[in-house]
C-alpha cells in the first residue's frame, strides 16, 4: 500500500468542464452503465458498496468512452489517414468498434499473448490486428513505427487528454447516481481511467478518497510515484492493467489527486473474480475484479464507509474463467481428491463408492493406481475426485470411510 502524503499541482489541461463535454459528445453512443448497490458484498466487506458496471459496455469495458472521445476529435484529414493503436485488448476492441462505426480504417498492435477473446473481437470489428511483442511497451514501439511508415494517427490507450476526459465520465456518472460516495476504488494500468475519474470526482466532491489498485506483478504507477525504475513481472491475470510504464500525462494527476495505491496478489484477483460470479452473477475480467480484491484485503481501513468500485471490464477468456471456477471449488473444499487404500478384489470399488454416495458426495472421477505405489501387491490405491458441499462435508466423508475400515488420505493442493 502506498499513500501520497504531499499534494502537488499538475498541468494537464483536462477539467471537469472537459469531462462534462466528453459526456455530452458520447451520450447515446456508449452505455450509461448502472451503478448498483450490492447488499451481499456490502455484508462481506463491511462497507456500503456500489458497483459501477463498465463490463456492460458494448465492447465489454470502460475503454469505449475514451476511444470514442478521441476519435470524435479527429479532423477530416486525420480520419482519411486512418488510425493505429496499441492495446492489451480492451482499448483495441473499443477503437476498432467505434472506428468501424465512424468509417475510419484502424490498425491495432497487440502483444502476442493477449487473450484470444480480445484479439478475435477486435478483428470482428474490422481492424487489422498485428500481434507483436510480449508487452504493451513492445507493441507501442511498432505502433509508433507504423505512424511514420504508413502516415497513421496514433490513438493512445491512456496518455491523451481526450482519452483521459472520456474515461473521467465514469466517475461523473457514479457521482450522479450515488452523490454521497466517500471513496472510489479504481484499477490502474497506464492511468487514464483513474486520472480522468480523479479529476472529475475531486472537482465534484473535494473530500472524496481515491484509491488506485495495481497488481503486485505490475506496480508501475506506484514505482513511478516513488521515483523507482519499473520492475514488473511477465504475466498477470489482470492483463488489462499489465502496464510497465505509466503515462507521462497521467502520472502527475495521480500524484496530485490519488490518495493511495493498493497492490493485490494473483490469488486475491482469482478469488474476487469468483466472488463476483457467485454473489452478483457477474463476469469480470482480472483487471475488472482488482478493486474488489483490494477492498477485501483492506476492508478494515474502509469499514462503514460508502464505497464506489469500478468493475472496469468483463473480457475474460472462457478457458481462464473455467480454470478460475475449478480452482475456486478446490480452494473452498467443494472439489476434492481422496486417496483410498483397498483390497484389489471384485466388488470392493462398488462398496467404497456406495459408502461415499451415502454421504451425499458426487463422484466425478476414479483413478486406479496399481504400479506406482508401495502398497502390497494385493492392494490398489484409488483416487476419487468428489464434488462436496464444503470442508465440513469433506470431514464427514473422511469419517464415514474411516468408520468403514478404509485407510484414506486427502490430497493436498500443490503450492
Amino acid at each position: 500500500m502506498a499513500t501520497n502524503q504531499k499534494r502537488e499541482p499538475f498541468t494537464l489541461n483536462v477539467t471537469l468542464d472537459d469531462i462534462r463535454a466528453a459526456a455530452e459528445a458520447i451520450r447515446g453512443s456508449v452505455v450509461e452503465t448502472p451503478c448498483v448497490q450490492s447488499q451481499k458484498l456490502s455484508e462481506i466487506t463491511g462497507v456500503e458498496l456500489s458497483l459501477k458496471l463498465e463490463n456492460l459496455q458494448f465492447t465489454g469495458s470502460f475503454k469505449d468512452r475514451g476511444a470514442l472521445v478521441r476519435l470524435l476529435a479527429l479532423t477530416d484529414a486525420e480520419r482519411a489517414c486512418g488510425i493505429v493503436a496499441m492495446s492489451a485488448g480492451n482499448h483495441a476492441q473499443a477503437v476498432a468498434y467505434h472506428a468501424q462505426r465512424l468509417g475510419i480504417a484502424a490498425t491495432i498492435v497487440m502483444p502476442r499473448y493477449t487473450p484470444n477473446i480480445k484479439t478475435e473481437h477486435t478483428r470482428h470489428f474490422g481492424a487489422e490486428v498485428i500481434l507483436h511483442g510480449e508487452t504493451l511497451a513492445e507493441a507501442e514501439q511498432l505502433a509508433r513505427q507504423l505512424t511514420e511508415e504508413r502516415g497513421l494517427i496514433l490513438v493512445h490507450p491512456y496518455d491523451d487528454p481526450h482519452v483521459i476526459a472520456g474515461q473521467g465520465t465514469v466517475a461523473l456518472e457514479m457521482l450522479e447516481a450515488c452523490p454521497d460516495l466517500e471513496v472510489l476504488i479504481i484499477p490502474i494500468g497506464g492511468g487514464g481511467l483513474i486520472a480522468g475519474s480523479a479529476i472529475a470526482a475531486k472537482a465534484i466532491r473535494p473530500g472524496i478518497e481515491i484509491i488506485g489498485v495495481e497488481t503486485r506483478r505490475f506496480p508501475s504507477m506506484q514505482q513511478a510515484l516513488a521515483g523507482k525504475p519499473p520492475e514488473c513481472g511477465k504475466t498477470t491475470l489482470a492483463d488489462g492493467i499489465a502496464v510497465k510504464i505509466p503515462g507521462q500525462l497521467t502520472l502527475p494527476v495521480v500524484r496530485a489527486l490519488v490518495d493511495r495505491i493498493d497492490l493485490v496478489d494473483e490469488a486475491d484477483i482469482e478469488a474476487a473474480v469468483l466472488l463476483l460470479m457467485e454473489v452478483e452473477k457477474m463476469v469480470a475480467e482480472g483487471a475488472g475484479a482488482t478493486g474488489l480484491a483490494a477492498l477485501l484485503a483492506n476492508r478494515e481501513l474502509l469499514k462503514g464507509r460508502k464505497v464506489g468500485l469500478v468493475i472496469s471490464g468483463g473480457n475474460i477468456d472462457l478457458p481462464i474463467l473455467s480454470s478460475i471456477i475449478q480452482r475456486g471449488l478446490v480452494h473452498s473444499g467443494r472439489l476434492v481428491r481422496i486417496h483410498v487404500n483397498m483390497r484389489d478384489v471384485p466388488g470392493m470399488l462398488a462398496e467404497v463408492s456406495a459408502c461415499i454416495g451415502n454421504t451425499g458426495a458426487n463422484i466425478v472421477q476414479v483413478l486406479h493406481q496399481r504400479t506406482f505405489t508401495t502398497l502390497p501387491v494385493q492392494f490398489v490405491l484409488v483416487e476419487f475426485m468428489l464434488q462436496t458441499r464444503g470442508s465440513e462435508h469433506v470431514r464427514e466423508i473422511m469419517g464415514a470411510l474411516g468408520d468403514a475400515g478404509y485407510k484414506t488420505q486427502l490430497s493436498e493442493i500443490v503450492q
